[in-house]
């Protein structure tokens, strides 16, 4: 599952690519993680929201814990209680430059950055709603993994072409089924030295 991304272009540039309104006090790093505010395409406009819808957790004794952000929402899950009501009126596109996976043994894990090859943003399938812990936030849609990231791993963002963006965002539940599917076309593969949890070597 992608729990890190990059988004290194501005507001107004990817407003107009998406051809949405930019909310120009949107505010998102460059390298986005869990709780952490990304931009997204929701609405009609470009607006940064939080990443990862609140889980809401108990401790052993029934007491409320800190929520924890769900980042990602597995295809064969979207029809389910969790995600439901946003996968049938919520979507939103998700603009990315390139996704993030660990790969190696565990504390020693290193970052793995995929990108396509003919695009400097990628739209990622997305769903969000408006939390009472958070405000808006959004998760990422994630399917199989294409063969030229298996070995990293299994689950990997649904990317749309552009002709299917509009598509995504206004269609009805089931016609956008057919969009949730492993992307076909080549990956680029930046296996780093990178540890995954502080991105130095």
């Amino acid at each position: 599952m992608c729990n890190l991304y990059r988004m290194t272009k501005g507001t107004a540039e990817v407003a107009k690519l998406f051809e949405v309104e930019p909310d120009l006090a949107a505010n998102y790093a460059a390298e986005v993680y869990p709780g952490y505010p990304g931009l997204v395409m929701a609405n009609g406009r470009a607006q940064s929201m939080s990443w990862g819808f609140p889980l809401v957790l108990k401790g052993k004794q029934g007491q409320p814990l800190k929520p924890k952000p769900v980042t990602n929402a597995r295809d064969d899950k979207l029809q389910t209680g969790f995600w439901r009501d946003s996968f049938v009126h919520r979507r939103c596109l998700i603009p990315v430059t390139q996704w993030a996976e660990p790969q190696g043994a565990a504390g020693q894990m290193t970052r793995s950055w995929y990108s396509l090859p003919d695009r400097e943003v990628i739209a990622v399938a997305g769903l969000w709603r408006s939390t009472a812990e958070w405000g808006p936030c959004y998760t990422m849609v994630m399917a199989d993994s294409s063969p030229q990231m298996a070995q990293v791993h299994d689950r990997m963002p649904v990317i749309l072409e552009p002709g299917e963006w509009d598509q995504w965002v206004s269609g009805s539940a089931d016609d956008v089924l057919a969009l949730v599917r492993t992307w076909p076309g080549p990956l680029i593969a930046d296996h780093t030295a990178d540890r995954w949890v502080t991105g130095r070597p």
